[in-house]
């Protein structure tokens, strides 16, 4: 039998943050049907960054892959505001990853693999999903990454 998504999130020592604030004229996510649809999220820690800049600048590929890791983690809080539990996930639909980068790097793939990985460890076969990963120059708050999920409940 599948292990409980809490039962995971207790096993990789992973705890759900609060729902991030909007910053701007939006709602954090949208239910429309059986689809769940959230806003960008960036890696904000109790209402802070802990990073701000650029990939492959001032912030190394390891640093951004965690500061996707968090991304992904503030995607999971907003899911709650629709459902009870993150075990009525049936699957997660698509990923994207916005990394705000130096214009010579090229593994905006990599940072996005960052939440890639961490998504499918939290739910199994159910978290493997479509996915783009895109440089940009900028971001909120001069953040280094933005990551927005769509997921079937």
């Amino acid at each position: 039998m599948a292990m409980a998504i809490t039962e995971q999130l207790n096993a990789l020592g992973i705890q759900i943050p609060p729902v991030p604030q909007a910053l701007a004229a939006y709602i954090p996510s949208k239910r429309s049907g059986n689809l769940i649809f959230t806003s960008g999220q960036l890696p904000l820690v109790s209402g802070k960054l802990s990073k701000t800049g650029k990939v492959g600048k001032n912030i190394t590929l390891p640093e951004a892959q965690a500061e996707a890791k968090q991304c992904l983690l503030n995607a999971l809080a907003t899911l709650l505001l629709h459902i009870n539990s993150l075990d009525q996930v049936k699957s997660v639909v698509k990923l994207g990853v916005y990394v705000a980068c130096d214009e010579s790097f090229t593994e905006q793939h990599l940072v996005a693999n960052g939440a890639s990985e961490l998504v499918v460890q939290i739910f199994g076969d159910k978290g493997k999903h479509a996915r783009f990963a895109i440089g940009v120059s900028s971001l909120p708050l001069d953040a280094c990454v933005e990551l927005e999920m769509t997921v079937e409940v």
